[in-house]
């Protein structure tokens, strides 16, 4: 098995390796060009996210600055995404982030871990795991996301948030580390913010 093969088996392998850093600096490269676009070249940047991203869906759209890793080569976004300033991936394997997720400013995901026997580190092994990001997801700022978790749809991550394991589908979770504080309910489709009540008119 290549070490290329290993970023994406959760196996160790040495990040130093020659052939993926000749890899990594060319994506490297095309992330610069993208994060520094000016704000009116909205059709550029969304050429470079195509080319940057292993999947970039209808309507999905990153705030400069980003940064990768892998420059994003790994990252997966579905339809309708949109992403606030500052992300940053570590995309060593794949990030996948479903239809209509929002992420605040200054999220980190990522999927590269070390293992914690120090003579390994000091050898520079590093092993990856995926993160998935369910349907209509809201991580709200600051949230950190650490390998191998996945988050169920429509959930809603609280602002600086450190998630370490996985979340379920359709609940308000926070804290660090963070767990469930409650499922969404009723009272989330009647009020949008503390007593601020939803006017009908939006749902026309």
């Amino acid at each position: 098995m290549s070490v290329r093969d290993k970023l994406h088996t959760g196996e160790l392998y040495v990040s130093s390796n020659p052939e993926l850093l000749r890899e990594q600096a060319e994506y490297l490269e095309r992330l610069y060009d993208f994060n520094h676009t000016r704000p009116s070249e909205t059709e550029r940047r969304r050429a470079l996210l195509e080319e940057l991203l292993a999947e970039c869906g209808e309507d999905s759209y990153i705030e400069p600055p980003f940064h990768g890793n892998w420059g994003g080569r790994h990252l997966h976004l579905g339809k309708g995404v949109y992403v606030n300033f500052n992300l940053t991936v570590v995309d060593d394997t794949h990030i996948y982030i479903g239809d209509y997720a929002k992420l605040g400013p200054n999220v980190v995901l990522a999927t590269a871990g070390h293992p914690l026997c120090p003579e390994l580190r000091e050898r520079g092994y590093q092993f990856n795991a995926p993160i998935r990001i369910g349907r209509g997801c809201w991580l709200g700022s600051g949230v950190i996301v650490t390998p191998g978790v996945t988050i169920g749809g429509e959930s809603v991550i609280g602002a600086g948030s450190v998630v370490t394991r996985d979340i379920p589908a359709g609940c308000l979770a926070v804290g660090t580390p963070c767990r469930v504080l409650r499922p969404l309910d009723e009272r989330d489709r009647q009020f949008y913010f503390r007593d601020r009540e939803i006017d009908g008119g939006v749902w026309d």
